[in-house]
C-alpha cells in the first residue's frame, strides 16, 4: 500500500477569506499545494493541536495581512491567523529568498507520546525519524507527499479536548481514518 500526504483540511468560518489570507502569506501555488479549507464543523474552542511552521522575512508583513502576535520566544514568534488559527514564525535561513511573505517548513502535531506516533506515521508514509532538540526520535523527514516539509511532533501533556481543526490529508486506500492516538484524518484517492 502507496500511502502520501496531502494538503492540511482547515475549518473554516469563512473558508474564501481565510485561503486569501494564506493565498497572500505563501503565494497561491504553495497554498493550494499544502492547505485545504472546508466549512468548520464546530467552534474553535482550545488550541489547535496541529499548526504549521514559517519560514519569515519579516513578520510585519504577515502583520499587515491581519495575524496577529500570540507571544514572542526566543528565536520564534506565535501568530494566529484572521480565524484565531496558531502558527510560528521562524527567521527565513536566507533571508530575500522568497517573493511571499512566508514559506511553510514543518508542520506541528501536539502529543503526549510523540515518540510513538512518529514512529506510527514513519511506517505508514515512509519517512525518516530524526530526533526532535530534546534528542527523542520524533521529528519525519521527507514524509511521501511532504519530502520539503518536517514533520514534528511536539511533547505537550494537555488533553485532546476537541477534534483537531487542522488535519492532514493521505492520498491512498488505507483503511483507517483515524491513527492511534485519535487524531482524525482525511482520506483522499
Amino acid at each position: 500500500m502507496s500511502v502520501a500526504l496531502g494538503p492540511l483540511v482547515v475549518d473554516a468560518v469563512d473558508a474564501q477569506a481565510l485561503a486569501a489570507f494564506w493565498d497572500a502569506a505563501l503565494g497561491s501555488d504553495d497554498r493550494r499545494r499544502l492547505l485545504t479549507f472546508r466549512p468548520q464543523r464546530a467552534p474553535k474552542t482550545v488550541k489547535n493541536r496541529v499548526h504549521p511552521d514559517l519560514y519569515v522575512d519579516d513578520v510585519t508583513r504577515l502583520l499587515d495581512l491581519g495575524a496577529r502576535v500570540l507571544a514572542e520566544h526566543s528565536g520564534w514568534t506565535t501568530l494566529a491567523d484572521i480565524e484565531d488559527n496558531e502558527f510560528c514564525a521562524f527567521p527565513a535561513p536566507r533571508p530575500g529568498a522568497a517573493a511571499a511573505p512566508a514559506r511553510m517548513f514543518a508542520v506541528c502535531t501536539d502529543s503526549d507520546r510523540p515518540e510513538e506516533l512518529a514512529a506510527w506515521w514513519a511506517a505508514v508514509v515512509g519517512a525518516e525519524v530524526r530526533p526532535g532538540p530534546d534528542g527523542t526520535p520524533r521529528w519525519l523527514h521527507h514524509p511521501a507527499g511532504w519530502d520539503d516539509l518536517i514533520w514534528k511532533f511536539v511533547r505537550v501533556d494537555d488533553e485532546r479536548a476537541a477534534p483537531n481543526r487542522w488535519e492532514w490529508s493521505v492520498r491512498s486506500d488505507i483503511g483507517t481514518r483515524v491513527d492511534p492516538q485519535g487524531n482524525a484524518f482525511s482520506v483522499r484517492r
